[in-house]
C-alpha cells in the first residue's frame, strides 16, 4: 500500500521500535505514541519513511482523534509489562496496574483510532499477548489474566469490525527487550533462559517485529482473529534434553 500511515503505541523500545523501523523503511508514514523518545532520533534521519511522536502515557493522558492521521491504515498496541511473582505475593495493585496498561490502555487508544482506520481501505491492528495467557506458568498471575483478557479482546474486535479492519494478536515468550532486562542481567542468566526453548535462544525484537509487519501488511489479508505464538517453541513443543 502507498502512502501507508501506521500508529504504534508504544515505539520507542524494544518490540515496537523494530516495528516502526520496519515500517519506515517500507516507506510508511509512522505515529509513534509513547512516553518517552527513547530510541526513535536514531531511525528520524535513517529510513526512508516520515515519522512523528507523540508524547502520552496511555495509562493517565486520553489521546484525542485531531492528534492522529486521518486515515490509519495500521494499528499496533505494544506496553506490557513483566509482573512476576508468586500467587501469595500478588496484590491488587499489581493487578489493576497490569490490566490498566494491558487492557483498559489498549481499548482507549483503540477505540481513538477507530474513526481514522474507517477510512482505510484494508486496516489492520496487532495487539500483543505473552505466552503464559495459555501456557500455565507459574510466577505468572498477574501476566496470564491481562494478556489473556486482551487475547480476548482481540478475537471479539475481529469479529466486531470485520470485514473492514483486521485485528490479531502476537503472543512472545521472553524477548531480549529494555523491559525484560532484570531477567537476562548476566551471561548466566541469558544462559539458563535459552534452554528452555526447543529453538534455544532468547527472543530477539525483531522476531516478533517481522510477524507484525506480515500482519499489518496486505500479505496477510485473509488472517483475522488469531494469536500467533512466537517463542521459540515454548508453547507446543517439547524437546526432551
Amino acid at each position: 500500500m502507498t502512502g501507508k500511515n501506521v500508529v504504534v503505541v508504544g515505539g520507542s523500545h524494544g518490540i515496537g521500535f523494530e516495528i516502526v523501523r520496519r515500517e519506515l523503511n517500507q516507506g510508511a508514514s509512522v505515529t509513534v505514541v509513547s512516553r518517552t523518545v527513547g530510541r526513535l532520533l536514531e531511525l528520524a534521519a535513517a529510513e526512508s519513511g516520515s515519522l512523528a511522536h507523540i508524547v502520552a502515557d496511555v495509562c493517565s493522558d486520553r489521546l484525542s482523534e485531531e492528534q492522529l492521521p486521518e486515515r490509519i491504515d495500521a494499528f499496533v498496541y505494544c506496553p506490557g509489562s513483566i509482573s512476576l511473582g508468586s500467587l501469595r505475593a500478588c496484590n491488587p495493585e499489581t493487578m489493576r496496574r497490569d490490566f490498566e496498561l494491558n487492557v483498559v490502555s489498549a481499548t482507549t487508544c483503540f477505540q481513538v483510532a477507530l474513526k481514522s482506520m474507517s477510512r482505510s481501505e484494508k486496516a489492520s491492528a496487532v495487539f500483543f499477548s505473552s505466552v503464559a495467557a495459555q501456557l500455565g506458568m507459574s510466577m505468572h498471575t498477574s501476566v496470564a489474566a491481562s494478556k489473556g483478557a486482551i487475547e480476548a479482546l482481540v478475537r471479539t474486535w475481529a469479529s466486531e469490525l470485520a470485514p473492514k479492519i483486521r485485528v490479531n494478536g502476537i503472543a512472545p515468550a521472553l524477548v531480549d527487550t529494555p523491559l525484560a532486562q532484570r531477567l537476562l542481567s548476566s551471561e548466566s542468566k541469558r544462559a539458563v533462559m535459552a534452554t528452555i526453548y526447543p529453538l534455544a535462544r532468547i527472543g530477539l525484537p525483531d522476531d516478533c517485529a517481522a510477524l507484525a509487519e506480515f500482519l499489518l501488511s496486505d500479505k496477510s489479508g485473509w488472517i483475522t482473529g488469531q494469536i500467533y505464538g512466537v517463542d521459540g517453541g515454548l508453547s507446543s513443543i517439547f524437546k526432551a534434553p
